[in-house]
């Protein structure tokens, strides 16, 4: 796959690029299965995937929680050591909301690593109804409690873009 250069924060590395972009592709997966374009994994410092998930939260039948970071970090929280899980980061095809980014900062995950910020979101959605779009930054949410949360991102903002252009119209 050719991938155009773009610009990434300080601390990147290119194994971060390179599970960002399978989170961007399984938003496309997502999407693909009739459901909202976003999708999130979860890694071990070796870049082992511990758990992966798109978004669940489509109406009429999806759970409106069921956003993708929450449920790959939920899962991730089943399955390995909270000492593991500090040491883990999430990769997702856009920023955690405040509710996913209490599930990572709740489950211990140390890093979080996205693609689409916020903003960027909010101009590719709209004032859709199914993405009533916050905006506060995951890192205020972080910045609140009582542990780090390490947060690069955004960006290969250009590729995540890309699964949901036409699907909010």
């Amino acid at each position: 796959m050719n991938h155009a250069p773009s610009l990434s924060p300080a601390g990147t590395t290119d194994l971060d690029l390179e599970l960002l972009r399978r989170a961007i592709a399984l938003s496309a997966l997502s999407r693909q299965n009739g459901r909202h374009p976003f999708a999130a994994l979860v890694a071990d410092r070796n870049g082992n995937v511990i758990a992966e998930a798109g978004n669940n939260s489509m109406p009429p039948l999806g759970d409106p929680t069921q956003h993708a970071e929450l449920v790959a970090v939920a899962n991730a929280a089943k399955h390995v050591s909270a000492e593991t899980l500090a040491a883990c980061t999430l990769y997702t095809s856009a920023e955690p909301c405040c509710m996913c980014a209490g599930a990572v900062y709740w489950t211990g995950i140390g890093r979080v690593v996205y693609a689409l910020s916020e903003h960027a979101l909010l101009g590719l959605t709209g004032d859709h109804p199914e993405n009533p779009t916050f905006s506060l930054p995951c890192r205020e949410v972080f910045a609140r409690g009582q542990r780090q949360v390490s947060v690069l991102g955004p960006m290969l903002e250009t590729e995540a873009a890309l699964p949901h252009k036409g699907f909010w119209s």
